[in-house]
C-alpha cells in the first residue's frame, strides 16, 4: 500500500471511530439523568431515606429495622407555591408552567426548559375535572437539564402515594389510584373529563425513549 493510501485509510478510520465514539457518548449522556435518578432512588430505598414537605415535618422519631437505623426524613420546600408540584416518594420538586399547548412542539419544548407543563384546556388544581401535567424523560444530551429528570421515577408511584400541587399559595394533596402505559397515539387522556378533581401525570416510557407514554392518575384528597 502506498504511503498516501495508508494515510487516507488512517484518516477515514479515525473519523469513523470519532463519529462512533460521539454517537455512543451522546446516547450515554442522554440516558445519564435517568441512570442517576434510578441510582439515587435505589440508594434511598436501601438506606431508608424518606422525603417530606417542610410543613409536614414532625419531631424526629428514631426507629430501627434490625441493625439499620432509619434516617430522619429530609425536608422539601416547593420551588413554587404559585404553581408547583412536589412528589415526596420520588423526591420530585418542580415549577409548573401553566396553559401550555401540548400540540405545539415549540411551546412545550420551551415550557419544559423551565419546569413541568400544564396542558392548555385542562383544569387548575382543586377544580372539578382533569388537571393534566406532563414532562418528557428524553432529549438530546445538549438539551438535557434538571427538568428532564423530574418525572423519570413516575413508574415508582403506586396507589396510595401522595402528589402535592401548589397553586396560588394553596396546597392540594392528591392520592394516586392508578397508572397505565399507552401508545403515543392515544391522546384522549389529554382531554379526559372527570366529575371530581382529578390529576393526570404523563411522561415518556421507557425513560429516555418516546416509544410509549406512562400515565399516573390521582384524585384530590384535601386542600
Amino acid at each position: 500500500m502506498k504511503k498516501k493510501d495508508y494515510i487516507r485509510v488512517f484518516i477515514l478510520r479515525t473519523i469513523g471511530n470519532l463519529l462512533l465514539l460521539s454517537a455512543i457518548s451522546g446516547v450515554f449522556l442522554t440516558f445519564l439523568p435517568a441512570i442517576k435518578a434510578e441510582i439515587v432512588y435505589r440508594r434511598d430505598q436501601i438506606t431508608g431515606q424518606k422525603y417530606i414537605l417542610v410543613e409536614d415535618k414532625v419531631q424526629e422519631q428514631k426507629t430501627f429495622t434490625g441493625l439499620l437505623d432509619i434516617k430522619e426524613p429530609l425536608t422539601i420546600s416547593p420551588l413554587s407555591t404559585d404553581f408547583g408540584i412536589v412528589i415526596p416518594k420520588i423526591n420530585a420538586n418542580a415549577r409548573v408552567v401553566s396553559n401550555v399547548d401540548a400540540a405545539s412542539q415549540d411551546a412545550y419544548t420551551e415550557a419544559l426548559r423551565r419546569g413541568v407543563a400544564h396542558a392548555a384546556g385542562s383544569v387548575y388544581p382543586g377544580q372539578i375535572g382533569n388537571t393534566f401535567l406532563f414532562a418528557h424523560s428524553v432529549g438530546n444530551f445538549w438539551e438535557v437539564n434538571q427538568w428532564n429528570a423530574v418525572f423519570y421515577l413516575l413508574k415508582e408511584l403506586s396507589p396510595g402515594d401522595e402528589v402535592n400541587l401548589f397553586y396560588l399559595g394553596r396546597r392540594y394533596v392528591y392520592i394516586v389510584y392508578d397508572s397505565k402505559i399507552v401508545d403515543p397515539s392515544e391522546v384522549g387522556y389529554l382531554n379526559a373529563q372527570a366529575n371530581f378533581p382529578m390529576l393526570t401525570l404523563q411522561t415518556c416510557w421507557p425513560p429516555g425513549t418516546t416509544l410509549k407514554r406512562l400515565l399516573v392518575f390521582a384524585r384530590l384528597k384535601s386542600s
